[in-house]
């Protein structure tokens, strides 16, 4: 059993997050290309996803509704911009973890004052990086199977303090672990239709505070138009 995180942090049984992932074997986790893809296309990545309009208003949303200096999760945090960025410049501090390096190099050169880790975010279930007010979860849940998104819902839940936010954005799509061109390279994602998705969201034991979505085009992508959806969600 692992020790209980302390500290600035706050504390985390191991147990009690662990719980969040029974019935999801570890094999489960395939994640098989995924890093290798964002590391490949890093330095590309903010070029083809200049104007991220729905991403910077859920990130104001979460910025503005935590209290000051609160302690916020960036998972799957990319470059670090722009939400990482955002938050730091709000006076919150930013935790940000991703599974590419090369991204996680982007993101200390983009944003100092952030906190970066190279982790699987099925990892951060035993604790090991603490307790959060303000979880920012921007597209990093589509690259997950369908069958995991609510373990890991589950396990953001437990992450938060009471009253804890989550600002969390995917992409509008009925699809289960589907490969698409990305860049030059191959990523798989999951999606779900904003019923199903709202659905999900209050299982795992959040309420919907607002919501948004808009239809995006990448800039200079082999991707096709997509309808993002934005959840404004809080601990219940």
């Amino acid at each position: 059993m692992r020790p209980t995180v302390t500290g600035r942090a706050g504390a985390v049984s191991g147990d009690e997050n662990r719980r969040d992932y029974d019935g999801y074997a570890r094999p489960g986790l395939d994640r098989s290309g995924q890093a290798e893809a964002f590391d490949a296309i890093g330095h590309r990545y903010d070029e083809a996803f200049p104007h991220k309009e729905g991403q910077l208003g859920a990130g104001a949303w979460l910025a503005a509704a935590l209290p000051p200096g609160s302690r916020v999760l960036d998972l799957g945090c990319g470059t670090g911009l722009p939400t990482a960025r955002q938050l730091t410049d709000a006076g919150h501090h930013v935790v940000g973890v991703d599974l590419s390096p090369g991204m996680l190099e982007l993101a200390r050169g983009n944003v100092p004052k952030a906190e970066f880790h190279l982790e699987d975010l099925a990892e951060l279930r035993d604790g090991r990086l603490g307790t959060f007010d303000g979880v920012a979860a921007f597209f990093s849940l589509l690259m997950l199977p369908r069958a995991e998104i609510p373990h890991a819902l589950r396990m953001l839940h437990a992450l938060l303090r009471p009253g804890g936010l989550l600002a969390l954005s995917m992409v509008e799509a009925d699809v289960d672990d589907y490969a698409i061109p990305f860049l030059g390279n191959t990523i798989r994602v999951s999606g779900y239709l904003r019923d199903e998705l709202r659905q999900v969201v209050r299982e795992a034991g959040f309420e919907v505070a607002g919501e948004n979505s808009l239809a995006y085009a990448p800039a200079s992508t082999d991707v096709p138009p997509e309808i993002q959806l934005f959840l404004n969600l809080r601990r219940a």
